[in-house]
């Protein structure tokens, strides 16, 4: 089965997932989603493996939330395309296999999908 991490280089939680994948011998696709955004419908597809919601994906720490006043955006289109307008937006990192898909936050969640 196909597992792939949506990957931040610079992310240190990021990197600990890549290595946890590896370290386990586990055959995987790294898209770096900040050089390649994810679309409106990928990212709809992966709240639904996830489980989640637009706002329970996002860095809401993140200066670019408060700059454009996502706290008060109740629509869930309108978060996810401020997702796909700014993936700096996008928890890091995300690891998806088949039908499930888990924030790896701490890298031992992807036992979760494995």
């Amino acid at each position: 089965m196909k597992t792939t991490i949506w990957h931040n280089p610079r992310c240190s939680k990021s990197r600990a997932g890549l290595k946890y994948l590896e370290e386990k011998g586990i055959e995987h696709e790294v898209v770096r989603y900040l050089d390649t955004p994810p679309t409106a419908d990928e990212l709809t597809e992966l709240l639904k493996k996830l489980g989640m919601t637009p706002r329970e994906l996002m860095r809401t720490k993140e200066a670019i939330y408060r700059e454009l006043g996502l706290k008060d955006v109740t629509d869930d289109a309108a978060l996810i395309a401020a997702m796909t307008d700014h993936p700096k937006l996008i928890e890091r990192p995300v690891v998806i296999r088949g039908d499930k898909a888990v924030v790896a936050r701490p890298a031992e969640k992807i036992d979760e999908i494995l």
